[in-house]
């Protein structure tokens, strides 16, 4: 049996048609950079974060890169973020001439670790960057606090947690100054291409962020601020628009293939046994609270940590490859270990959850529209690779 990491063929086929007359309509209308479609994606986001504004921008990447912009962070300035998160994260901090800071996270969430954030403020921190990382919100309320408490800017980087929920119906993305959304192709929802999207309840905010994605032009060829290209084109928006409408639909698929691989790896014997550790909501005590799954990620335990060479990880995905199961490592080297931040001085075994989560983690397909028969070969490829 095939059972791929992610199936985007069987996910655009049934709303294909859908897809390319929203697409034909932007070559009938000729407008291809912003516009009409990109000004109801933004008007459809906003609705849909719980924010007053958003802002489409060419990549969540960009979108992070733009946020940092708005808010006036440069050289000089630190930001405090994980070391454990898709390089994007690091990169804008870094590319606007600003440090960052990395603090260890959550071993059993992987996001930021809130107890940590307060001892690595300095005079010159400026703001925190959460990642909601797998679709999880990170906990919020103690970086909220932090950042009110040192007067700092929170930018959300919410790339992979559109729609999950933190506590009181607030979303991903709606809590900070601002929130940044990646529409790459493989995220929950994602564009055939790149696209990006900012969220804000704060009008000057939003206001410098239009700005600034037009190269800083507030009217054709005049400039006050050193802006971007940014811009969002417009059939990317299109395809959003459309397949905005069934992402509740798709989050609720996730999350069923989630509950029915807890259920099968319980009967495993694999959790009992201490084979595997399994994805965990730890703000359980939270109503509502919503896990959107853009990864399903299991910690595989070492069982020889001291000989790196006989990692289980690495052994069980190449066990799954050979079945036929598409399996993904993220991320496989943390940022603060990244060749091109050796500069800012980190070493081995200074953040060391987010050390064993790179050595240890391991994502399985949870896409919608994975059959109950393929997760139940996936476990029991898994069961089959520990010999039971």
């Amino acid at each position: 049996m095939k059972v791929p990491l992610l199936d985007l063929s069987a996910h655009h086929m049934p709303i294909q048609q859908e897809i390319l007359k929203a697409v034909e309509a932007v070559f009938k209308s000729q407008v291809f950079i912003l516009g009409t479609e990109v000004e109801k994606l933004e008007k459809n986001i906003a609705a849909y974060c719980r924010t007053t504004h958003a802002i489409g921008v060419s990549s969540g990447t960009d979108a992070l890169l733009v946020s940092l912009m708005a808010l006036e962070i440069g050289p000089g300035d630190e930001v405090i973020t994980s070391p454990y998160s898709f390089f994007a994260t690091a990169g804008a901090i870094t590319r606007v001439g600003a440090t960052p800071v990395f603090v260890d996270i959550d071993p059993a969430t992987y996001n930021i670790n809130p107890g940590l954030i307060e001892q690595a403020t300095t005079p010159r921190t400026k703001a925190i960057i959460p990642v909601h990382l797998y679709g999880q919100c990170a906990d919020m309320g103690p970086i909220l606090e932090i950042a009110r408490k040192h007067s700092l800017a929170v930018i959300e980087d919410a790339a992979q947690a559109i729609g999950a929920e933190y506590s009181d119906g607030e979303r991903a993305g709606s809590m900070g100054a601002v929130g940044c959304f990646s529409f790459f192709p493989t995220k929950n929802l994602g564009a055939l291409g790149d696209g990006g999207m900012v969220v804000t309840h704060d009008p000057d905010i939003a206001e410098r962020v239009r700005v600034l994605r037009v190269h800083g032009s507030e009217s054709k060829y005049y400039h006050k601020r050193v802006g971007g290209n940014f811009r969002l084109d417009a059939i990317q928006a299109a395809v959003l628009n459309v397949k905005l409408a069934y992402l509740d639909q798709w989050t609720r698929q996730r999350q069923e293939n989630a509950q029915e691989y807890l259920l099968l790896f319980k009967e495993s014997g694999l959790i009992e046994n201490q084979r595997v550790i399994l994805p965990k909501m730890v703000y359980e005590f939270v109503v509502p609270y919503y896990h959107i799954y853009n990864q399903f990620v299991i910690r595989v335990l070492d069982q020889d940590a001291l000989n790196r060479d006989a990692l289980n990880r690495d052994s069980l995905r190449a066990y799954l490859q050979q079945a036929g199961i598409g399996t993904e490592v993220y991320y496989p080297v943390p940022l603060h270990l990244q060749e091109c931040f050796h500069t800012l001085g980190y070493k081995e075994g200074d953040f060391p959850c987010a050390e064993s989560a790179a050595r240890e983690t391991l994502a399985l397909p949870i896409f919608p529209g994975l059959s109950r028969a393929q997760q139940w070969y996936v476990v029991k490829t898994i069961q089959s690779f520990y010999g039971s």
